[in-house]
């Protein structure tokens, strides 16, 4: 394992859903598998093997996905269990069910709605994209280091290029944006990858902590989370550059399946500006790979969830 990310790994070439090697065998949870860059991911890993676990909050829509994928793969290896990322009861309730996993696909996420808080009292965003994953990490943790080829992949997106970690006002009490606290939780998601795969690294365990973003693609994010103007925006901009769901599944699946990835790499689409493409490796923002946030985010990660996470 690097320390780091490589600095150029260049293009991986044209690597699609075809590419994938068998999964047989291979228990994978997908986060937020009912529908787009999840149910696309779900879809590909069902085809060639694995046995999948949609971990959805939406059970009725989780059960039209299954329905779908057992329509084109009926001998699939399928479950669908409920979590819900904005309260970490439910979390600890899922986590409990783990008890063999080769790898965990922290997908889910919401994008840019107006204040709102977990269940637990943390901004929405923060609370599902980076602390709901960071507790199930930490609680299935034990079941990914008895796998032969553990991994965590966290995915991320471009706009974490544009976050900062608000440390004084985390939850957006005193004041709130919501592309820029969206962009924080995002920029959390790096953060915690690349300190996850610093410590595994210092543990000496062979699990990999694997970053993705999936480029600009049209989902549901756009439509259920921003409204107004910025509603408009992001859809009139998704459909002059965006990719379809099936193509920003490719670098998350790059980053759970592919014998050469390392920890610690961002995998993102190979076109100009990270927008579009075939995965390849990319490179996270600078201020990403600071050891003193990474430290303060998972102390307040541990903090705010009530886990020690000791990968250990």
């Amino acid at each position: 394992m690097n320390d780091t990310p490589e600095e150029d790994a260049g293009s991986t070439g044209q690597w699609t859903a075809e590419d994938i090697p068998s999964q047989a065998g291979r228990t994978i949870i997908v986060t937020g598998a009912n529908s787009g860059i999840g149910f696309e991911i779900a879809r590909a890993l069902a085809a060639h093997g694995a046995q999948v676990i949609l971990a959805v909050r939406d059970e009725a829509k989780g059960t039209e996905a299954i329905e779908k994928l057992r329509a084109e793969h009926p001998d699939a290896a399928l479950e669908l269990r409920y979590v819900d990322l904005a309260d970490l009861e439910t979390v600890r309730a899922f986590a409990t069910g783990v008890k063999k996993l080769d790898v965990l696909i922290n997908n889910a996420g919401v994008m840019m709605p107006p204040r709102t808080l977990t269940k637990q009292g943390y901004e929405l965003q923060f609370g599902v994209n980076h602390l709901g994953h960071f507790a199930l990490t930490a609680l299935v943790f034990d079941a990914l280091k008895r796998s032969a080829d553990g991994r965590v992949v966290t995915v991320t997106s471009r706009q974490h290029n544009r976050g900062r970690m608000h440390f004084d006002d985390l939850h957006g009490e005193h004041k709130y944006s919501r592309a820029g606290f969206y962009a924080q939780s995002k920029l959390a998601n790096v953060v915690f990858g690349l300190e996850l795969h610093r410590r595994l690294r210092a543990a000496e365990l062979p699990v990999r902590s694997v970053l993705a973003h999936p480029g600009v693609v049209v989902t549901n994010l756009q439509t259920t989370g921003p409204t107004g103007l910025t509603k408009v925006a992001l859809q009139l901009g998704s459909r002059l550059i965006a990719q379809p769901a099936d193509m920003g599944a490719l670098p998350p699946l790059y980053a759970a399946v592919h014998p050469d990835v390392d920890s610690g790499q961002l995998i993102g689409p190979d076109a100009r500006n990270e927008a579009k493409g075939y995965p390849t490796v990319v490179e996270p923002l600078e201020a990403a790979r600071d050891r003193d946030v990474a430290r303060r985010l998972w102390d307040v990660s541990e903090e705010l969830s009530g886990i020690h996470f000791d990968p250990l």
